[in-house]
């Protein structure tokens, strides 16, 4: 295992959002009846029948990255205000804090205590990082095993794959009315759902972008967790690959509560360099 590092936090970061404990439902049942066949716009609102609906959110959190047959492993606190802000803190080690960072719908921010620095940017700036478009809303769906709900979603086709429902679409658009002035005019190039048949839960999703090196983002969830009733994935994966790498994130949620009062603090020490990028910086 490879030593912390601010790189690895950066890289663990990224992919968390490129990207949710009364009783285990543990593993999914297998299904031994042949599917009905069912239409998209039924599966699509059972889906949204299902998921996870909240103001506020909280877990604690251990996340293995793996690049290059390498691995790092780290825990922290993940703290989320629906649709406003997303707040991790990163723990190496021995309970302290080595990172925080703070996303909201515009901003992005990051206080580093390992080199004193901080860094403050617009969410223009996570997609110049990852050279991939990526929002808000994307990033609290993946974190809690959600669809995106700021995109179209009548222009899925259903199937059945592996016993499982299927809803795929290409070209899927961003809404017109939640188009920030500073975003181009976002698109999912090819998306694949896959819907558990018994409790319509997401069990993978796939993003693909086929005319460039064969981009693929992977999300799995394998494991759910039933917190005041409400069913969320407590063991997912992320797998990055392109022509030339690819990256795995581990994720495993515990300790999860819903709507319990919380705070998102985050205050720049004064005495803090700024940084341009989330780089080590040396003094």
């Amino acid at each position: 295992m490879s030593k912390f590092s601010v790189y690895s936090t950066r890289l663990i970061v990224l992919v968390l959002l490129a990207a949710g404990i009364a009783s285990c439902t543990g593993s999914r049942k297998a299904v031994r009846e042949p599917l009905k066949e069912e239409g998209a716009e039924y599966l699509m609102g059972k889906l949204k029948e299902h998921e996870v609906k909240f103001k506020q959110f909280s877990a604690k959190f251990d996340v293995t990255y793996t690049a290059d047959k390498k691995k790092t492993t780290v825990s922290g606190l993940l703290r989320i205000e629906y649709d406003s802000i997303i707040w991790i803190s990163i723990t190496p080690a021995l309970g302290i804090e080595a990172v925080r960072f703070m996303l909201t719908p515009d901003s992005i921010k990051y206080i580093n205590r390992l080199n004193n620095s901080y860094l403050q940017q617009n969410f223009t700036y996570i997609n110049q990082l990852i050279n991939k478009t990526l929002d808000y809303d994307m990033a609290q769906s993946f974190l809690l095993g959600n669809d995106f709900s700021l995109y179209e979603s009548n222009t899925f086709k259903a199937s059945i794959e592996n016993q499982q429902y299927k809803l795929s679409t290409t070209d899927r658009r961003k809404l017109r009315r939640f188009v920030r002035r500073s975003e181009d005019d976002i698109s999912i190039p090819i998306q694949s759902i896959w819907l558990d048949p018994e409790s319509f839960k997401i069990s993978k999703v796939m993003l693909k972008e086929a005319e460039r090196d064969n981009r693929k983002f992977l999300a799995t969830y394998t494991e759910f967790e039933d917190s005041d009733g409400k069913i969320i994935p407590s063991e997912m994966d992320f797998r990055v690959e392109t022509a030339d790498s690819k990256i795995r994130i581990s994720i495993s949620y515990s300790k999860i509560q819903i709507d319990k009062e919380q705070t998102y603090p985050f205050k720049i020490p004064d005495n803090y360099m700024e940084i341009q990028d989330l780089q080590p910086v040396k003094k």
